[in-house]
């Protein structure tokens, strides 16, 4: 009985440990200061990864990035292209709201999405739809970007469905 009891609470707190969120406002003071607008200005390049629940790679690909930033409206160009041969586009529109905040919009997203930048982090979460295996496949995309001193940005990208971590998406970006 209390060798159940101490598996249950275990269990509990486990389940509890993943609910909890990182608050980016902690990262308020942190430096280099990200503001994706002047990051993302230009071009840029980025090389990444799509790795399952289990950690196996299951895709790698490169991204070119054209960005362009008039009149608080921020656009972001991205062709990507997949270790076997496959290409896609995303083109991302950004609106400033304030030092701190966007709203943004896809091609390939359903509605609007909120985005917050806080020193050196960049973070918004979205729903997408993914072709698996000829079968489109709704997940919500936790996407957290990290500017390094050396001025690359990190970007960590977790693909849940009913808040289960199916997958995560790795990126470096650097300016061209």
């Amino acid at each position: 009985m209390i060798r159940s009891l101490r598996i249950g609470f275990f269990t509990l707190l486990f389940l509890l440990a993943g609910c909890a969120s990182v608050d980016i406002e902690d990262y308020a003071d942190s430096e280099p200061r990200l503001d994706i607008a002047e990051y993302f200005t230009g071009t840029t390049r980025a090389w990444g990864m799509v790795q399952d629940y289990s950690g196996e790679v299951q895709r790698r690909f490169t991204v070119e990035i054209q960005g362009r930033y008039e009149d608080d409206t921020f656009t972001l160009d991205e062709s990507f292209v997949f270790s076997d041969g496959e290409t896609d586009r995303r083109v991302w529109t950004f609106e400033r709201i304030d030092e701190h905040s966007w709203v943004g919009t896809a091609n390939d997203v359903e509605g609007q999405v909120e985005a917050r930048q806080y020193g050196h982090v960049f973070h918004m979460r979205y729903p997408l739809e993914i072709d698996i295996n000829g079968r489109m496949i709704s997940f919500t995309m936790d996407d957290w970007m990290y500017l390094q001193p050396d001025g690359r940005l990190i970007n960590r990208t977790a693909m849940r469905k009913f808040g289960l971590t199916l997958g995560e998406i790795t990126l470096v970006f650097e300016k061209l």
